[in-house]
Parts: structure tokens; sequence; C-alpha cells
């Protein structure tokens, strides 16, 4: 079972709220929590349980380096807040800066990193680049034919267990309302822009309202013919038991990547790997992805038919606000987790690391996540839409932004001119002719 600590709900239901937020994932509290430190009166709302879905199930991985440069500045902005937010909550989320660690066996990957780290210092951000020798000298068990690494002592870990969870208990304390297994049925609107959202528990006025439902916002949006194309890569990771300390922080070898966890064990996955589903929503979105299935990801996504095509998502609905939602219907979001990347992630860290064979899974799990057609998320108002702010497609990185990202939604929300260019989040890149990039260093 899925281990996430709790969040007791607010007391009563509003009539009105002055913003009114759609899911309780790190993206959705962070920026509820942001909202509540400016004295703004913020409704939460969670379908489910406050970061029972990807938010919960991501590597827990707080990352600078390797960014998509569009998404760099975000990531600075967020490790940041990442730092401050333990001692404003007053508990710990288990954010520790104990640095994250790349090595290959590849010239090619130093060449490539050497590349973006040139136009990272342009931004701002400093990693170093290591040779075989450094590398070995900061993993002395390693048994790899190491060509090299790359390695940010400023990057860090945190607990997605944790994190959510007491961003939420935060914004609460600040006057934030929170409401879990409440789903949002829809929008209201009145006078050509929004004026509130309809609730399984009835009407909540709001001026405005920001969706950040993660797997769930594409179908949202399609409700109210906004056009947000986005898939659900469905990931899978495993934890172990107690292990042997091999890296105090992050690491990602030879097809694999770790993070110590806080319990003495660590979270272990596959990087890239994941199965899509063919659904409605996939398909109707399908031409915007081809870019990014023809690049390196290809290889490393399955495409299979499964029961998404019926239900969750991805899959074709429609529903009235007076009746029962998917979102009522999936409260959590609990995708199978695949069996075959399990294997090969402990194969391939005791191919690494030998002390680390025979590893223990203590549990196995997998998540939604929601993907963009250039993995870069959206965090944008809706023109068609005033009132609207949509913070969503994060593509497997909501959880080291998200703190950084509910900052910025929040200027969004108050008209506040934001600290770095957005122009990569708007919605409309989409479907103004803007030229997408092919997914890199993500």
């Amino acid at each position: 079972m899925l281990r996430i600590d709790e969040v007791t709900d607010s007391e009563g239901f509003p009539d009105r709220c002055d913003v009114a937020v759609i899911g309780g994932g790190i993206i959705g509290v962070s920026t509820a929590y942001e909202l509540a430190r400016r004295g703004v009166q913020v409704a939460l709302l969670e379908k489910g349980v406050i970061g029972c879905e990807q938010s919960g199930r991501n590597w827990g991985w707080v990352r600078q380096q390797n960014r998509d440069l569009h998404e760099l500045p975000l990531a600075m902005q967020s490790l940041k807040r990442w730092s401050e937010l333990s001692e404003e909550l007053g508990e710990d989320i288990g954010f520790r800066k104990a640095g994250i660690l790349y090595g290959t066996e590849y010239q090619s990957d130093i060449a490539q990193w050497e590349s973006w780290l040139a136009r990272a210092r342009e931004v701002g951000f400093n990693s170093e680049i290591l040779s075989a020798r450094e590398l070995a000298a900061r993993i002395p068990s390693g048994r790899a034919k190491w060509a090299g690494g790359l390695w940010s002592g400023t990057d860090g870990r945190a607990e997605p267990s944790k994190a959510a969870p007491a961003i939420a208990r935060g914004a609460q304390g600040l006057g934030a309302m929170v409401y879990q297994n409440c789903a949002v049925r829809s929008l209201d609107t009145s006078a050509g822009r929004v004026s509130g959202i309809w609730t399984e528990r009835g009407r909540l006025a709001a001026d405005t309202v920001v969706l950040a439902g993660g797997a769930w916002s594409a179908l949202f949006c399609q409700h109210h013919g906004i056009d947000l194309p986005a898939i659900n890569v469905m990931g899978t990771a495993l934890r172990t038991a107690e292990a042997p300390g091999v890296i105090e922080g992050c690491f990602s070898g030879s097809n694999f990547a770790l993070r110590r966890r806080l319990d003495g064990g660590y979270t272990i996955a596959v990087p890239g790997y994941g199965r899509v589903e063919l659904a409605p929503q996939n398909l109707r979105h399908s031409v915007k992805f081809r870019t990014m299935f023809r690049s390196k990801l290809k290889k490393k996504l399955k495409i299979r038919v499964g029961a998404s095509f019926f239900h969750g998502p991805e899959a074709s609905a429609t529903w009235r606000d007076d009746e029962v939602s998917p979102f009522e219907e999936t409260r959590v979001l609990d995708p199978r987790p695949d069996t075959e990347w399990l294997e090969r992630a402990l194969q391939n860290v005791s191919s690494v690391f030998p002390e680390l064979a025979g590893l223990r899974i203590a549990h196995a799990w997998a998540g939604a996540i929601d993907t963009t057609p250039d993995l870069v998320p959206v965090i944008s108002k809706v023109n068609a839409k005033p009132g609207l702010v949509i913070a969503s497609g994060f593509s497997g990185h909501g959880f080291g932004l998200g703190p950084g990202a509910g900052m910025l939604a929040s200027r969004l929300v108050m008209d506040e001119a934001p600290q770095f260019d957005i122009e990569p989040y708007r919605l409309a890149r989409f479907s103004d002719g803007t030229k997408l990039g092919s997914p890199e260093m993500m």
C-alpha cells in the first residue's frame, strides 16, 4: 500500500472563496500555500487523497541539472523554495541537499552534458563534469567502466510521502480550506468568465480557478472545449527494504536511477521507460506527439491496449454538473506496475553496486505521468476562459518543480510579473503555430 502522510479536512464547506485550486498534488498544494501566504482566501479541492497520485509515486528527486533549458529557471526557483519550506512549515518534508550524481559509460553523454552546461551557465546554473577517476572516487564501490560523470552538489532529494501533505497542512495553517474526497465536476461561468466551480458538494463561487489536476487535467479541459494536449505515461518504481549506503543523494547510472530514502532503503526506477495505453484521449492527441515518439523515447515506451480505453482520465466521457463524474468514479488512480522493469532495475543496480545484489522489494507501484508533446509544463492563463489558470503537464518533473510552479501560478493569479520568461509554458504554443522543440536533457 502506498504510504502517504495524512491531512485532516477543513471544517464546513464555504459558499465562496477568492481562488479555488483543483488538485491536491504537489503543484496544487504549493499554489494554495503560496496564495495563502499572500492573504488570499483559497480553497483546495482533491477528488481523492492529498498526494496519493503521482505526487506520492515519483522518485523524490529535486533536480536542476539536466533540465530542458526552458525549465531550468523554474527548477532553480523551486530548489530555493525547497530549501526554505521545512523551516516555514515547522516540519520535516525530507528535503536534503545531498547532491545528484550522473555516471555514464559513453563519451557521447559527456559531450551532451558539456554542451548543455555551457548554455546552463548563461542562465546562472553550474554543475561539474567529472572524469572517470573523479566519478569512481565518489562511488568507490561502483563496478561500471565509467567514461565520466556529472555532479551537482546543490541538488537534492525529498520524500514524496511527506511533502505534499505537509505543504497542504501549512496552507491550512495560513487559512486555506482543504477538502479531500471532493471532486470538482466542472467550471461555472458568467458574463464570459469563470465565476466558480461545481463540486460534488455543490457550487463554490470563486474569482479565479487554478487547474492542477495532473493526469486528469486534459479530460477536465476537454469537458470545457479547451485543448490541453497531454498523454499519460505509466511509470513504474519500487522501494527497497533497508540496504547498505552506496550514495547519500541521488544517482543515475547504467539504465537505473536510485535515491536514498530517509528509512534507509532506496527508491529505484529505470529512467525513461513507461507504458502508454491506447485510449481516446491519447489517440486524439497523437499527431502532436510524433516528434516525441520519434525521439530517443520511442524505444522506451510500450504501447498497449488497457482498461483506460473505457475508464479513467484518457477515456471518452461526458457528464453533467448534477451527476457523478469520472473524477468520482476513480478517487485514486492506481495503475499496475510493470514487473519487467522492476526486475530490470534491480539487475542494473546490482551490476554496478555488488553490495546491493539481492535487494528485497518492499513495495512496487506505478503512477500516471501527465506528459506534453515537448515535455515542458503548461503554467498559463487560458485566453478562452478568463479566470482560469492551468498548471499541469509536468511530464514527470512536477515533484521537483512543484514549489516553484506554485509560486509562478500564484503570480499569474495575482497578475504579477513573473521572475523569468514564461513564454515556453503558455498553453497557446500548441495551437498558434509555434514550432515545438525536440525533447532534450530531460
